[in-house]
């Protein structure tokens, strides 16, 4: 008999796909007509350049749990090798190629040992942090970013989130999304996301008593 949980689960999960399709999709788009040196732009991920981090975003779509866990060992649990390591196998040898990559596996449904909705967020964060320094405005819908600010505001899996927010209180302006309670934070939904996400540069756009907490939370966590 079939666990009630595991299939409600199942059901939340293959909602989560049309939407990070969609996000992939989105963002392929943006970056169909970019020159080799836009490509080599620092992202927000500390080290990486744009191209490397959305390199990451196809490793990412390219591992189920087997694969994963295999490279894991392989790098003897060294998790910032493992992802290094996978990234270097998604980049290609030109831009174009690592465009291409990443437009294969749009459509995929391929993960590591997380939630769908955990894959959404990383398309969403990720694609920001190419987006922002190459000067790229998306108009995410607000329900997807509710969604992803929802997932992160209970969740430490993958990146801090729920730790870096607590004893705050989070409002989205354009948006449902609110959650904690303490020194208020409010902005635009993306701008609370990122920020729960450890991007400081969206703290800028925030504003109440908590934003500066949030920043220096930012930078140290």
């Amino acid at each position: 008999m079939t666990d009630p949980a595991v299939t409600a689960s199942r059901g939340r999960g293959a909602g989560v796909w049309p939407l990070i399709r969609a996000e992939r999709a989105a963002l392929a788009a943006d970056l169909g007509d970019m020159t080799d040196e836009r490509w080599e732009t620092p992202s927000l991920c500390a080290g990486l350049t744009v191209r490397e981090v959305l390199a990451h975003l196809t490793a990412g779509a390219s591992l189920d749990t087997v694969r994963w866990m295999a490279g894991v060992i392989r790098c003897r649990f060294d998790f910032d090798k493992q992802v290094a390591m996978r990234l270097a196998e998604q980049l290609g040898t030109t831009p174009a190629e690592t465009l291409e990559r990443f437009r294969r596996i749009v459509p995929s449904t391929t993960k590591p040992a997380l939630p769908a909705i955990a894959m959404l967020g990383e398309t969403v964060v990720h694609g920001e942090d190419i987006r922002r320094p190459l000067g790229i405005r998306r108009d995410h819908p607000v329900e997807i970013l509710t969604r992803v600010a929802e997932y992160y505001r209970g969740s430490d899996l993958v990146v801090v989130a729920k730790g870096r927010v607590g004893g705050l209180r989070l409002v989205a302006d354009d948006g449902p999304f609110a959650t904690g309670s303490g020194p208020l934070v409010s902005g635009p939904t993306l701008a609370l996301v990122m920020a729960m996400t450890g991007r400081a540069t969206y703290c800028d756009e925030l504003a109440g008593d908590g934003a500066a907490i949030l920043r220096g939370r930012c930078e140290t966590v």
